[in-house]
């Protein structure tokens, strides 16, 4: 059994910072103290930096299989150790869709083969697989994933019968993309018609808008009250939405629960003119208002969890006409530094940031033994200096695709080493040999 002990680093978890070293012995953490000493222990003396157990993103889509140009489970999961996340949840509309519980198990057998980070997968709900989601169990997967508004592939739920019947029919968590895709595409129309495809960028906001956001997210919210469903609200993106989710319980008790990603609270509307479709996402980025409803949502518990919603693409394919360019951006990789920039900033505390790119989404999703550091838990954990700036540019990304929306940005912090299951998985930029991901279990 392989032996590591962590020395003199500061533990962020649980709402604490204190000083303390960590023993590691084999998958997982077995002693949290002071003076840790062990004759067969490899010893990394931390030097004072801070340690986190590793982000869990409940929200990315690495684009194999049949997008694999744009990246893959290898490819992408290994950019996300770089970045301090250890656990990732994959969305189901690659190419074939991951519809059928066949689907589902080829996925996984491709992450156990390729991935650097442990794994999990969401079944997709359409309007004609309800007899196969039945079918699945509730300990199979992540979740389900349902498209209330069309986004990247072809997914769209909109047949009201075989929603509530979704709705009334699975245990696992529902995860919803909320849009109404009925004004999507009357306000698409009326932009096309004036502009050709050619629209302007800054109208993106206007025809995926703030209206069409809270229509669906209030009518997913209506149903899971109807159904008792388990319902979690991805990439909330505007402030009318968030007034439709409750601080009043604790998340263990919540029935509906929201996710916000990175985007969302880094950029705004007055971006697109500097950035332009690199910051095409659905839901759109939205005002600086929006931002700051959506901050303050995250900090008063109305918001649950932070994830990336990473969804790589091209710079070719990003380098089209409005109507042409796709959406979504990748960022795994500094998603965790672009936190911490923040709790710089004076916006968020470093144990909220913990909270809710780590705690919360193991508890939302029911993970064994991860997402905290515990005597007893899988050893995933990242190493963070904090006092150390870091230039996102193309040299140092390691994405498939080759660039990130941060490109030009310095962070004050550094990603140094990553941990999992045990395994130093990264090491300041070097990445090892041997892979040590597992599927993910649930207590469910």
């Amino acid at each position: 059994m392989s032996r590591t002990i962590l020395k003199n680093t500061k533990v962020v978890n649980e709402g604490r910072v204190f000083e303390t070293d960590v023993l590691l012995e084999g998958e997982h953490i077995s002693r949290i103290d002071r003076d840790i000493s062990h004759s067969e222990a490899t010893v990394i003396d931390l030097k004072g930096d801070l340690l986190l157990p590793g982000v869990i993103d409940d929200q990315v889509h690495f684009r194999e299989p049949g997008l694999t140009h744009k990246g893959t489970i290898a490819s992408e999961s290994r950019a996300a150790i770089a970045g301090g996340i250890t656990t990732f949840m994959e969305q189901p509309n690659t190419n074939p869709q991951t519809t059928t519980i066949a689907k589902l198990e080829e996925k996984f057998a491709t992450a156990a083969q390729g991935s650097f980070a442990n794994y999990s997968f969401l079944f997709g709900g359409t309007n004609d697989n309800l007899e196969e989601l039945k079918r699945l169990d509730k300990n199979a997967c992540s979740g389900v994933k349902l498209f209330l508004g069309s986004s990247t592939g072809n997914m769209l739920v909109d047949d009201e019968m075989v929603l509530e019947k979704i709705f009334r029919n699975t245990e696992l968590v529902i995860s919803t993309h909320c849009e109404d895709e009925g004004t999507i595409r009357a306000n698409t129309a009326k932009y096309k018609e004036q502009f050709g495809d050619d629209i302007p960028i800054k109208y993106h906001p206007i025809i995926r808008s703030a209206e069409a956001c809270y229509l669906s997210s209030s009518k997913a919210i209506a149903l899971a009250k109807k159904t008792g469903a388990r319902l979690h609200v991805f990439h909330l993106s505007t402030g009318i939405e968030t007034d439709l989710f409750t601080n009043a319980i604790p998340l263990e008790e919540k029935k509906i629960t929201s996710e916000v990603c990175i985007h969302h609270l880094w950029y705004s509307d007055e971006d697109y003119d500097k950035k332009g479709t690199l910051i095409k996402w659905n839901p759109a980025v939205k005002t600086k208002t929006d931002r700051e409803k959506l901050w303050e949502a995250l900090l008063d518990d109305r918001i649950d969890v932070v994830a990336t919603d990473h969804a790589p693409h091209t710079l070719e394919e990003k380098d089209n006409p409005y109507t042409k360019a796709p959406s979504g951006g990748p960022l795994v990789q500094h998603a965790l530094q672009a936190m911490l920039q923040k709790e710089k900033e004076g916006k968020i505390e470093l144990t909220k940031v913990v909270e809710k790119m780590c705690h919360n989404p193991a508890k939302l999703f029911d993970i064994d033994r991860r997402g905290y550091i515990r005597e007893g838990y899988f050893a995933d954990l990242v190493q963070v200096d904090p006092n150390s700036k870091n230039e996102v540019k193309k040299a140092n990304i390691f994405y498939k695709c080759g660039w990130s929306p941060f490109e030009g940005v310095t962070f004050d912090t550094q990603i140094m080493r990553t941990f999992v299951n045990g395994l130093l998985a990264y090491d300041q930029g070097g990445f090892a040999a041997e892979r040590r991901a597992k599927r993910l279990t649930f207590n469910r």
